[in-house]
């Protein structure tokens, strides 16, 4: 008989029946982690059982192993326990379903509330419980198991008092501190509902379209400013947004939240085929060059000009066209280099000055067009994003604008009133700090 390891009181009751067995203890030593224990218990169990018939015994459900687990999948013959996890659920007083999880795999489980946690131990209770309090707050109700006793606390306190099991029971939304995915699209599902919030009921895709594109805006912003709690916040309005039109969509039995989230998922995984599939990519540019590839692929886009008009109308000028500059490129054009620019700049600023002295608001306008569509081959040659280095430029003007205007009025003088020379000089100051 082989015993997991002989540290659980009930490996007691194996000496007291005067039941002979050996444990598997000296394999903690040698093992770096719980999934390469796990491997090691099923290699030694395996190789015991090859010489002779062997009972592999851990405390509680074999189910609750997982190295009982993965023998059971080999074929092994199994006589099932009680559950650890039951035992703590009827000490707790728990009613209905409630989640499991050995302490060994909870970073790898998704968690749910009330759940119980087995196999807590020394080594392990005090980071079991800085991750449960991350996932749901310092102050959720708990219930500590320690040997045949339990108390009621604190989750801050549950790693005290030699824990071998925890219980974290269900918080009423209201009375929340941490809050998962599933209390927020709660919480827009009741917003929505029929004595829901008279505005969020009355909304439609259409209405509330603009948003979508002002939060964005103030997450960038957010991020320009390097301002870690903006980005928390409008992260979230992002966030929102996306749900919100999610469950419209799923009111009118199109598709559901749960579904958009599988699009996502399904989505990432086919269009990194370098990290899920075959394909290989050793560097940022290969990675994106699979990732186009599979994007056409998904889209059923056959031909290049299938992805240049699937650039969505709605984008800024600008970002539009570094959007189509790109995708024109891939699709046989001339590459952006600095030397094409030069001459096709010539090029279309001649033709500018050419309609400009002809007259005719219409030509020029397509001809100026023409310019800056040239300056955005020039970002994508010398490697700058054309959107942001604009952004920068009006940035720097106004900066510069700003103190210039206070130079000016410092001296007493009137901006609007200054001689060509005055307006140098004070440019100059501005430009250089002077």
């Amino acid at each position: 008989m082989l015993v997991r390891t002989a540290v659980p009181a009930s490996v007691k009751t194996l000496e007291e029946a005067g039941v002979a067995f050996s444990t598997l203890d000296a394999l903690y030593e040698k093992s770096r982690n719980y999934d390469t224990l796990t491997k090691h218990i099923v290699a030694e169990v395996r190789r015991r059982g090859r010489e002779k018939r062997v009972a592999y015994c851990v405390d509680g459900s074999v189910f609750e192993d997982a190295a009982a687990r993965i023998l059971i999948e080999k074929g092994a013959a199994f006589v099932e326990g009680l559950s650890k996890a039951g035992a703590y659920a009827a000490m707790a007083r728990l009613q209905g379903a409630y989640t499991a999880v050995s302490a060994f795999e909870i970073a790898e489980k998704t968690l749910a509330l009330p759940l119980v946690v087995y196999d807590l131990t020394p080594d392990n209770a005090s980071d079991v419980k800085l991750l449960l309090a991350e996932k749901f707050g310092d102050e959720a109700p708990a219930f500590v198991v320690a040997g045949d006793a339990g108390r009621a606390c604190p989750l801050y306190e549950a790693d005290r008092g030699g824990a071998t099991g925890l219980v974290v029971y269900e918080v009423p939304l209201l009375e929340k501190k941490k809050f998962t995915f599933d209390d927020f699209v709660t919480i827009m599902r009741r917003l929505r509902a029929p004595d829901g919030c008279p505005w969020d009921r009355s909304q439609t895709h259409e209405s509330i379209r603009i948003n979508a594109i002002e939060e964005a805006y103030e997450l960038v912003d957010a991020v320009d400013r390097r301002d870690s709690d903006r980005i928390l916040e409008e992260a979230g309005d992002v966030l929102m947004q996306s749900v919100f039109h999610a469950l419209m969509e799923e009111e009118k039995g199109n598709f559901s939240v749960d579904d958009m989230v599988t699009a996502l998922c399904e989505k990432l995984i086919t269009r990194h085929s370098h990290i899920f599939g075959s394909d290989h990519a050793e560097s940022a540019e290969g990675a994106l060059a699979v990732w186009d590839k599979n994007k056409m692929k998904e889209k059923h886009q056959e031909t290049f000009s299938d992805a240049v008009n699937d650039v969505p109308e709605c984008f800024p000028a600008l970002l539009r066209a570094q959007k189509i500059a790109k995708r024109v490129e891939k699709g046989g054009w001339d590459s952006a280099t600095f030397e094409n620019f030069e001459k096709k700049f010539r090029e279309e600023y001649a033709e500018l000055r050419a309609a400009y002295a002809a007259g005719g608001e219409a030509h020029i306008a397509e001809e100026l067009g023409d310019v800056l569509f040239c300056t955005v081959e020039l970002g994508r040659a010398v490697g700058a994003d054309c959107e942001q280095a604009l952004l920068d430029t009006v940035k720097k003007m106004q900066a510069r604008y700003t103190a210039y205007e206070a130079l000016v009025r410092a001296d007493g003088k009137d901006v609007l009133a200054l001689s060509e020379e005055e307006k140098r000089a004070y440019y100059e100051r501005a430009k250089y700090g002077g």
